[in-house]
């Protein structure tokens, strides 16, 4: 299962990678007046190859996106952002969101990896919206912490960044926004979470009980930031009602 979702997971990803880098380079070669012949000849690239680069149907090699960027007079550049976690480690992180997904409402309509562009780059782990209530959820999961105020920073930069995102607001009316941490219960994220309870109690300060009742019930809503917690034991995962014991943040 864990092979299947880092699969998963990198397909996503790159496909919304090839769409963000094909957008950029059809806007700077119309933005100079140049043709994809031109460009395609100057770069040693084949025109129809670059044609579907454009369309982010083909995967640019590092060597290629330089040279093409060359000819168009920028700089390509390559960054690893932090996200939730390398894969490896945290695969995880896809049976907290299957979990809250199974018992989440079905007013709630789910978004996988949503990619993000402006001002910072990144992808959302999951993005709720319910178009009645006009309400939106950047929701981040995480199996461990590890650089807690890097990590709820981070997180933090993409929600702001959501507008960026393609199809956004995805409702008729400007959607009321919150922010959504999904924790797993273990000894040692709970350590982590009591350890610095003003900053996660500052990032996180809505109850986990009143977000919990909105995401799993047919009303309520998700308080601007909170903070709920999953219990992975085995096969067997569940959705907690309420905060661990021994954990005030959320309650």
């Amino acid at each position: 299962m864990a092979d299947t979702a880092i699969e998963r997971l990198a397909a996503s990803r790159g496909r919304a990678l090839r769409r963000m880098v094909a957008g950029q380079l059809e806007e700077l070669r119309e933005e100079r007046g140049l043709s994809q012949r031109e460009v395609a000849g100057a770069a040693g690239v084949d025109r129809s190859w670059l044609a579907r680069a454009e369309a982010g149907d083909a995967n640019l090699t590092l060597h290629a996106l330089a040279a093409i960027a060359t000819v168009l007079g920028t700089e390509a550049s390559v960054r690893l952002y932090p996200s939730s976690g390398p894969r490896l480690r945290d695969h995880i992180q896809v049976r907290l969101i299957e979990t809250l997904l199974d018992q989440l409402h079905p007013r709630w309509r789910p978004r996988l990896e949503v990619p993000v562009y402006r001002p910072v780059r990144g992808v959302i782990d999951l993005v709720l919206t319910d178009r009645a209530a006009s309400e939106l959820v950047a929701a981040e999961a995480h199996s461990e912490i590890r650089r807690a105020e890097r990590q709820l920073r981070w997180a933090f930069e993409k929600a702001d960044a959501l507008p960026s995102a393609v199809g956004w607001p995805w409702m008729d009316r400007h959607p009321l926004a919150s922010r959504l941490l999904i924790l797993r219960s273990t000894d040692a994220t709970r350590a982590v979470v009591r350890a610095a309870p003003h900053v996660f109690g500052a990032a996180y300060p809505g109850r986990t009980a009143e977000a919990v009742a909105a995401l799993t019930g047919a009303a309520g809503t998700v308080p601007d930031a909170a903070i709920v917690w999953i219990d992975v034991l085995g096969s067997a995962s569940r959705l907690l009602a309420a905060p661990p014991r021994g954990i005030d943040v959320g309650r």
